[in-house]
């Protein structure tokens, strides 16, 4: 179920075990992606797919300033490439490695289990069964079950592709964090923090995006709006042409779901958004193969295997004991960085690109093993500033907010 990149990549993997699959979704897969996706360029590399990168940046860097008034123009050089995905050639990839199959073009109602299938009712009427159902239509479906949370906190974007009466971003460079504070006064400073995540795109055009790591309730869309384009009049700088607008809000700290549930889950609707960071697409690259042959070796080894069986075994390869201890490790770090001030955030992340790039890089891709995780979380809090120190330890308050 679903035709973003979650559900064309765990597809694609499925045809490629040889297995029958059918497809659902509620608009086609040949629909254009609308937003853009980011990678770390060596991500792509250990799959050998760097070639479906659109742009690639070596001058890749973050500036975190140094307080309310002050310039804060030195900045954090990241040393490691990141790319831009061309949308329309990572699509047809994996479309192509669907080997021709057909999506049903319906919405979804209701799907009733049994031990021996899965019966998918759709609104118009249509019914369709299976072995095994997995809902990869984002983190919005209804029909995946997991504990109930309260405070959900979701990372928002507003951003825009256009051409500027100046350069937003030095030639040929990619930003990933700017936290300068200068543009903001001090009322502003007390505000929900965001940052601009900015690059140049060639040809005159560049991508410029004003990002609120988490929060709950999230930055509204005007707000970063607001924020984006006071930003860039503190340069000088105005928009001229807009070629593509951005909205991007994506929940960070989701529950896992029931593992013990009949239907399996993939992407978004399997929390699969790292909550430290937003990255998903290297995840469902790395972690989809596994899963399809898992699913194709329970499959063709017991025809007779009750469909709840099946979805076990494909729960426990998606979420295994190490990366759901991963994933908490990085929920309780999201949940610490969501009472800093913007101070403190900016400390911090100043004293986290200190760490080796190994380690920062591992972090941030989910791809550290779990005691390795431990050991660079134990680092990053060994050189932080005492006050960041005390914020990790959930000692000291977030300012409040005016109303």
């Amino acid at each position: 179920m679903g035709a973003g990149p979650a559900a064309l990549c765990i597809t694609s993997e499925l045809v490629q075990q040889g297995l029958n699959v059918q497809a659902i979704a509620s608009r086609s897969p040949l629909e254009p992606w609308p937003n853009t996706y980011g990678i770390w360029a060596s991500e792509l590399e250990s799959l050998n797919m760097q070639e479906l990168l659109k742009y690639r940046w070596k001058d890749t860097v973050s500036f975190f300033g140094d307080g309310l008034n002050k310039k804060g123009n030195a900045c954090t050089n990241h040393y490691l490439d990141y790319g831009l995905f061309n949308l329309n050639d990572f699509q047809e990839a994996l479309l192509d490695r669907c080997n021709g199959l057909s999506w049903q073009i319906e919405t979804v109602e209701k799907i009733d289990f049994s031990e021996k299938q899965t019966v998918v009712i759709c609104s118009s009427g249509k019914k369709y069964l299976a072995r095994l159902v997995i809902d990869a239509s984002g983190h919005t479906t209804p029909f995946i079950k997991r504990p109930q949370n309260d405070e959900i906190a979701k990372q928002a974007a507003y951003g825009v592709v256009g051409k500027f009466s100046s350069p937003p971003v030095e030639k040929n460079r990619f930003v990933l964090m700017d936290f300068r504070p200068d543009h903001l006064d001090a009322n502003q400073l007390r505000e929900p923090p965001s940052f601009l995540y900015a690059m140049d795109l060639g040809d005159g055009s560049y991508f410029v995006e004003e990002t609120s790591l988490a929060c709950a309730p999230p930055v509204s869309f005007e707000a970063l709006k607001t924020r984006l384009n006071a930003r860039l009049s503190s340069k000088g700088i105005q928009v001229e042409e807009i070629i593509h607008e951005e909205h991007c809000l994506f929940p960070m700290n989701l529950p896992l779901p029931h593992r013990d549930q009949p239907l399996l889950a993939f992407g978004g609707s399997a929390s699969m958004v790292h909550p430290a960071s937003g990255y998903m697409v290297g995840s469902l690259l790395r972690r989809a193969p596994s899963l399809a042959r898992e699913i194709a070796k329970v499959i063709k080894k017991d025809p007779f295997l009750p469909t709840s069986k099946i979805a076990r075994r494909g729960w426990q390869n998606l979420w295994t004991t190490e990366l759901v201890q991963r994933h908490r490790l990085y929920q309780f770090g999201l949940q610490r960085l969501m009472s800093f001030d913007e101070s403190l955030l900016r400390s911090f992340f100043n004293t986290f690109f200190k760490l080796p790039k190994k380690d920062w890089y591992g972090y941030l891709t989910n791809t550290l093993p779990l005691p390795r995780l431990f050991i660079v979380m134990l680092k990053l809090f060994s050189i932080a500033p005492l006050k960041v120190r005390l914020g990790m330890l959930g000692l000291t308050k977030k300012k409040k907010e005016k109303t």
